[in-house]
């Protein structure tokens, strides 16, 4: 019997780590990036293939490619002129005879404006930006071939967190009364992840098409995030700075337009997960601890 295949259109920081978490239960690894070489330089992983795709024209040879693909994750955020893997690869995908899985990350912005209520996966979903909206559409054309759809919150992990934001002395604690965010540890998406790949196993949740919410379940501000964040480094927090004067660029200032808290009872009761890192103190003292050891394949 043949490996199982983990193919990822876009394997960039979340992808990595579920690809690293299947490399070590004896999956074969290959996906895409902009540049091959300047990427299997960083990856030292040698067996993993490598291809170059950057949604403006197909996968070469994307036959070749995808041959033998068990499961396909597919990360690469839509454009103006729509989802680039739908585009070139739709029925090439849906046609893969070993196919048992398909993940699309979404992104917890198609809710919109839900006035701080909570949401879960039945919520209407009310993009209010172009980008956002795009996602919805994609969300409905990738829920049609069979794909789980994950909605991602605010990612952060190792080299991408409040710790490094601290250190890079340009933090400022935004002040904004009521607005929270919802967040998720990348370690925690690739634990999803793994746990919907396992589900799908079974023979009546093959290429099932399911929709979670992957968040930590506990919103909390940017001001209190940072706090912990420097508290954790021995420094002083960042300066407070009221929203109205805080200088951000205009694609920054969008994610504090809309209010929303992510429920994630579904990833819990239907996928059996226990986050790593159930809320943003868990995570930053994970990445701190991160910080000290060698990086594990993880398993």
């Amino acid at each position: 019997m043949s490996s199982p295949r983990l193919f990822c259109f876009g394997l960039g920081y979340s992808a990595e780590r579920l690809a690293r978490r299947l490399a070590g239960r004896g999956f074969e690894i290959a996906g895409t990036t902009r540049d091959p070489a300047t990427k299997r330089a960083a990856l030292n992983e040698p067996s993993w293939e490598l291809f170059a795709f950057d949604g403006e024209a197909p996968l070469a040879d994307a036959e070749r490619a995808l041959a033998g693909t068990t499961h396909l994750l597919h990360s690469i955020m839509p454009g103006e002129g729509g989802d680039p893997v739908l585009r070139w690869h739709a029925e090439l995908i849906d046609a893969l005879p070993q196919l048992r899985w398909i993940g699309y990350l979404s992104t917890t912005g198609v809710y919109g404006d839900h006035g701080g209520a909570w949401v879960d996966e039945d919520s209407p979903r009310r993009p209010s930006k172009p980008r956002t909206q795009r996602r919805r559409v994609a969300e409905d054309a990738w829920l049609a071939l069979g794909a789980c759809v994950f909605r991602l919150a605010g990612i952060y992990g190792p080299g991408r967190s409040a710790l490094e934001r601290v250190e890079s002395g340009k933090a400022r604690r935004v002040i904004k009364p009521g607005k929270l965010f919802n967040r998720i540890h990348v370690d925690d998406i690739a634990r999803v992840l793994a746990a919907s790949i396992l589900r799908s196993k079974e023979p009546e949740h093959r290429r099932e098409a399911r929709v979670y919410n992957v968040s930590d379940g506990h919103p909390a501000t940017s001001a209190e995030v940072l706090s912990y964040a420097a508290e954790l480094l021995g420094v002083e927090p960042p300066p407070e700075v009221p929203f109205e004067d805080a200088q951000m660029s205009a694609m920054a200032r969008s994610f504090w337009q809309d209010d929303v808290r992510v429920a994630n009872a579904r990833v819990r009761g239907e996928l059996g997960v226990e986050l790593a890192c159930p809320d943003y103190r868990a995570g930053l003292e994970a990445c701190l601890t991160s910080r000290r050891q060698p990086h594990p394949r993880q398993t």
